[in-house]
């Protein structure tokens, strides 16, 4: 009976003209019935009798605009938010214009609307014409409600927006209304405003909803984990004689009753599928009795966010095999966020870490253990995982001998233990790289290393010298050539590998135990110089040098080719040793008259077969090498 009398008062005032201060709900609102926020620059003919301009209106003219950067001497404003357009209005010298108004049809009975809008002095200063706005409501028959703002003092800076309205509450039988924003100022200078954000919407009682458990508008969870999440509303006592309740979700920005969820608490549930990563707002509806089902009867709570995050993305083997004294690193297969934070533990107990990786630096063989990493983000979710750690004894490799002393061309036999496979390196001089107990015959000292492995791949090497004692290396020098009667020096040398050396034969020899003896042989020889080590390695090295002779050569000045069988040639002694020499004889003219290459045979005095008259000639023999001899020779007969 109470609630019906508050309605018939309300139904009084409203169809009675009459003037009040603006008003705006102090309650919950509904979804806006009307919501004009000139998202574009489109005229609105339909919604006012002033005239549109895309420029700076005039008096009588409006422009729907981002800016009034330029008009006139006004404020260079923005809509209210900041971020749209606005409809500006230069008042007309009629004040019966409206320069707003639209019809509503289908409002519940019993209802209290808002409506609003946001306004802006475009003046600087007092002007000698001033907004004066009046928000006006008409029922179906004629009744209005009037709200006026009253004068509009000058806004003080290009942001100071304010919001006016009016209440209104329809009859009990409801019914069609029409929304009309009337300036009663005359048109003139600094009669101008801008409105922005025109709205016509449910108002009631204060919904304040939330999350019990937190206290708060906000709740967080995790995806893929099964989890409920409560919300409750609270209505104030006696905000509607028959409150009526409907929660809502959000869906991809529309706004969906929720079926069955008809009371002030809500809880939705979510399975480990369901939770999917993502926003999720819910809210609570509110009416009298059967205006619940209406959205244009209906006010709203306060929205409630729950924000679903994603797990940490974490993966690591399944197990990990290392050998005792080792060093052991594990980078785990995770995100890059680095808000992220890890701990260690394993199942052993008596391990901890929050670095991003599992770091062992010296292996021992109680490491073996399953170790599990939880990793959180900075939303609270965690995920783990897990590996096994299989810990392997530790090799040690070990030789028979790590030191041999060998004679070249002999072997040595290696031996090493500890393992099950074996690996020698270098491979130069074994006769099998890939066993325990290879025989090693190198030309020269090596150090060959083994690695030794068990079956669960653990290894360690050893080392092994074979030193190798090895042949003189020797030098008896270059051939030599030389003249009999000279004396030439051997050019001999060895290496530290020779204790003892001599030369054979030692025919012309100064010394045949020196490396360096000086020889006068008689005749073309091979010295031979031999070179011999020490014990344990008895070697002989020898190497020949050849020292060619050349005899003395002896030219006679004269000869008689007369036949007689006595001194019928030119005998010159030893040429013939010269196998290179070169002999030219020429008259007193110059001309040559005898040439040969060596001096198999002996010159008989003639030319071409043609012997040559008595005289003297004149010879030039060059022995090659080195050597040139010359002189004269007589020819008698």
């Amino acid at each position: 009976m109470r609630y019906l009398i508050l309605l018939i008062i309300c139904y009084l005032f409203a169809v009675s003209v009459g003037y009040a201060q603006s008003q705006t709900c102090n309650g919950s609102l509904g979804d806006p019935i009307v919501n004009i926020d000139f998202s574009n620059s489109n005229p609105i003919p339909n919604l006012t009798n002033y005239t549109y301009t895309s420029g700076t209106p005039n008096d009588g003219y409006y422009t729907i605009t981002k800016s009034t950067a330029g008009m006139f001497d006004w404020w260079a404003a923005t809509d209210h938010t900041g971020n749209g357009y606005m409809m500006v209005v230069n008042a007309n010298v009629s004040k019966t214009n409206y320069f707003f108004q639209q019809k509503i049809t289908g409002l519940c009975p019993g209802t209290t609307y808002e409506f609003a809008a946001w306004l802006l002095n475009m003046a600087k200063t007092v002007k000698t014409a001033t907004p004066n706005i009046t928000f006006q409501i008409t029922d179906a028959l004629g009744n209005q409600t009037l709200i006026n703002t009253g004068d509009l003092p000058p806004s003080i800076s290009a942001k100071d927006w304010k919001q006016y309205g009016i209440l209104f509450t329809t009859p009990a039988v409801g019914g069609d209304i029409t929304l009309t924003m009337i300036n009663n100022g005359a048109g003139g200078t600094g009669n101008d405003i801008a409105v922005d954000d025109i709205t016509f919407r449910p108002c009631g009682p204060v919904i304040s909803s939330s999350f019990p458990v937190l206290s708060s508008q906000n709740a967080s969870g995790c995806a893929g984990t099964a989890q409920s999440y409560k919300m409750i509303a609270q209505i104030p006592a006696g905000g509607y004689p028959n409150p009526m309740y409907q929660w809502q979700v959000n869906s991809n920005g529309t706004w969906t009753d929720i079926t069955g969820a008809t009371t002030t608490d809500y809880t939705a549930n979510f399975t480990a599928v369901t939770a999917v990563a993502g926003t999720y707002q819910y809210r609570m509806a509110s009416a009298n009795g059967g205006n619940i089902t209406s959205p244009t009867c209906r006010v709203v709570s306060n929205v409630l966010t729950l924000t679903i995050s994603d797990i940490p993305s974490v993966s690591a083997p399944p197990s990990v095999s290392v050998c005792e004294g080792q060093p052991f690193s594990l980078t785990l297969r995770s995100g890059s966020d680095p808000n992220n934070t890890y701990t260690w533990t394993r199942s052993k107990g008596g391990y901890s870490s929050s670095s991003a990786n599992l770091s062992i630096p010296n292996v021992q063989l109680s490491d073996d253990d399953t170790y599990t990493v939880t990793v959180k983000n900075a939303a609270g979710c965690t995920a783990t995982a897990s590996t096994i750690l299989k810990v392997s004894p530790k090799v040690t490799a070990s030789v028979s001998n790590a030191n041999f002393t060998i004679c070249e061309g002999d072997k040595a036999q290696l031996s090493a233990s500890g393992g099950t496979t074996y690996s020698w390196s270098p491979a130069v001089g074994l006769d099998n790289p890939n066993i325990a107990n290879p025989q090693a015959n190198p030309t020269k000292t090596t150090t060959y290393t083994v690695t030794v492995s068990n079956a669960t791949a653990c290894s360690a090497t050893a080392q092994v010298t074979v030193n190798v004692t090895n042949k003189p290396q020797i030098s008896a020098g270059a051939d030599q050539k030389m003249t009999e009667g000279q004396t030439i020096t051997l050019n001999g040398s060895v290496d530290a590998n020779a204790t003892s050396y001599y030369w054979t034969p030692s025919t012309g020899l100064s010394d045949p135990n020196a490396l360096r003896p000086t020889a006068r042989p008689t005749e073309d020889i091979t010295y031979t110089l031999h070179a011999t080590s020490g014990a344990p390695c008895y070697f002989e090295t020898t190497a020949d040098v050849f020292i060619r002779v050349y005899k003395k050569v002896v030219v006679p000045n004269t000869f008689t080719p007369n036949g007689d069988g006595i001194n019928d040639t030119w005998n010159i002694v030893a040429l013939e040793t010269y196998p290179e020499s070169y002999t030219q004889v020429f008259n007193r003219l110059g001309r040559v008259v005898y040439q040969t290459h060596g001096y198999a045979k002996q010159w008989d005095g003639s030319t071409g077969g043609v012997p040559l008259p008595e005289g003297v000639y004149y010879y030039k023999i060059d022995l090659k090498p080195g050597t040139v001899l010359s002189g004269w020779v007589a020819i008698v007969r």
